[in-house]
């Protein structure tokens, strides 16, 4: 399980190491031991029960149906990733205040909303292992929800006069949905060079974790310069989780439950496949091209993908750019004061790239 699988820890003083260890290698293996998730949540294990009680409340609503539907959400187990990096950010840059559980509840709540939302454009039957929302309930129950849960975040920060931090998660929405549009607009012509794909990745994903530290660090300090430095640094580790969650995707034998080819099935161009196809010629890169762009792949075909992802160093690539990500986010934490929350934030770095699931 996600809690009990291991990472590399270091303590650091001035500067943090690089991530050097291969995952998989025997060096690797030796040093996960030392770090689990639920030890980097420790330094705000306290505040992440705060948390969970703050949340509760704020999606609780006196329409039954819409209670018994977010009821139903709550009990998803998801990692809360989100929260806990804004709870150690907050108190990396100062303390966790009153604010910093509102940013930590509306970075939920917004995210909920938009996985919500996901579900429906995807016709997704599951989420986490359990039934989607809109398999339950349908998708106009789900679009609802959604739209609910957006206004409840809004009304959180805007009741409180959290403004800083309701611009940061509203631009990090709007950024999502502007790097979903365009993934399907190039998917559809497979046409993402290496650029393009950072940009999609950037918006979809890394945008909602930059945005994390930095609503962590507003609601401590209020100092734009540390929000800045945070943001950068949530930004780097976005772009470090996307792209370990894309190599998912050509290793058969992951832990992280995502079947092999899963985004070339869906015709998604992700970093290995990006990078090997630039070192194709023209008659091999046509060949991959005209799988990824089948409607329907046998396995046969997703191996043929994976296979030749990996011969054309794509994966090497990939982790290549992962770590060095990984590396440049893990410096700009350690510019921060040596505390607790500090050092977690240096693990979740390694988390991070290292991960199984």
């Amino acid at each position: 399980m996600l809690e009990t699988t291991s990472v590399p820890s270091d303590r650091y003083g001035a500067a943090a190491p690089p991530l050097d260890a291969s995952p998989g290698s025997s060096d690797d293996r030796a040093r996960r031991e030392t770090v689990t998730l639920d030890g980097i949540r420790r330094p705000v294990a306290d505040e992440l029960e705060a948390f969970r009680d703050y949340f509760r409340e704020a999606m609780r609503s006196d329409v039954s149906l819409l209670d018994k539907v977010t009821r139903y959400v709550l009990k998803q187990k998801g990692k809360r990733i989100r929260p806990l990096l804004v709870l150690l950010a907050a108190k990396s840059c100062g303390r966790v205040r009153e604010t910093s559980y509102r940013a930590a509840a509306l970075v939920e709540i917004l995210h909920t909303a938009t996985l919500v939302h996901d579900d429906v454009v995807d016709e997704a039957d599951e989420r986490r292992g359990a039934f989607s929302i809109n398999a339950l309930w349908g998708n106009k129950i789900s679009v609802l929800l959604g739209d609910f849960l957006l206004s409840e975040g809004l009304l959180l920060s805007l009741d409180h006069g959290d403004y800083d931090v309701l611009h940061a998660l509203s631009d990090a929405i709007r950024r999502m949905s502007e790097g979903e549009l365009l993934q399907i607009e190039k998917s559809r012509l497979l046409d993402i060079d290496e650029e393009t794909y950072f940009r999609i990745i950037s918006d979809k994903t890394a945008s909602l974790i930059g945005a994390c530290t930095r609503a962590g660090a507003l609601s401590a300090s209020g100092d734009e310069r540390e929000a800045d430095r945070m943001h950068e640094a949530g930004e780097k580790l976005g772009l470090a989780f996307q792209i370990r969650d894309d190599l998912f995707d050509f290793d058969p034998e992951s832990a992280a439950g995502k079947p092999l080819g899963l985004d070339v099935q869906e015709k998604k161009m992700t970093l290995p496949l990006i990078h090997a196809l630039s070192r194709a010629d023209r008659s091999e890169r046509r060949r991959i091209l005209k799988i990824v762009g089948k409607d329907d792949k046998d396995r046969e075909d997703l191996r043929a993908v994976a296979t030749f992802a990996e011969e054309r160093d794509g994966l090497t690539y990939a982790r290549e750019r992962m770590h060095t990500l990984a590396d440049e986010a893990r410096q700009l934490f350690a510019d921060f004061p040596p505390t607790q929350a500090r050092d977690a934030l240096l693990d979740l770095t390694q988390f991070v790239v290292q991960r199984e699931r």
